[in-house]
């Protein structure tokens, strides 16, 4: 008999990438997210984008603003929109965490990725601060350094002289 290969348990619909490139991540929080029936399906196709999308707190409640979920391809009348604003699912006591973080300082938060976890869809979002241009070329000066050291490390175990 065959045995059935068991999913991962929480596949990554879409992930922001350039957000830990433009922003300094402090913190991360999963959220629940309200969808309609028919942005359930299309993010079950996988054509979701998080490029421009971002979320604040209003009135107590977090929204999530510019997530593109593109129309199902199979509906008809009763598609969405795609661009619309969706109402994300926290604890009050981590909004009210939140709200004060965000009024403190110059932070935001930025949806990190979009997943699936027992059947129902969350959202990672990451508490951030903006990066300047220097930060940004710090990390990718740290990165190149540390991909030199692992490389001449790998030679130097292999007993490779370059």
């Amino acid at each position: 008999m065959a045995k059935k290969k068991k999913a991962s348990s929480n596949p990554v619909v879409a992930t922001n990438r350039k957000a830990r490139h433009d922003y300094k991540i402090l913190d991360t929080f999963e959220a629940g997210i309200c969808l309609v029936g028919t942005e359930i399906k299309a993010i079950r196709e996988g054509k979701v984008s998080l490029v421009d999308a971002f979320a604040n707190i209003d009135r107590g409640e977090v929204w999530l603003h510019n997530l593109h979920i593109p129309e199902y391809s199979h509906g008809n009348w009763t598609n969405h929109a795609p661009k619309r604003t969706r109402k994300l699912l926290l604890h009050r006591r981590e909004i009210d965490s939140l709200m004060g973080k965000v009024r403190d300082g110059n932070r935001t938060l930025i949806p990190l990725s979009l997943y699936f976890k027992g059947g129902r869809v969350k959202v990672e979002l990451g508490l951030a601060t903006g990066k300047q241009e220097y930060d940004k070329r710090q990390d990718i000066k740290r990165r190149t350094e540390e991909r030199e050291i692992t490389r001449e490390l790998g030679r130097r175990i292999k007993g490779i002289n370059a």
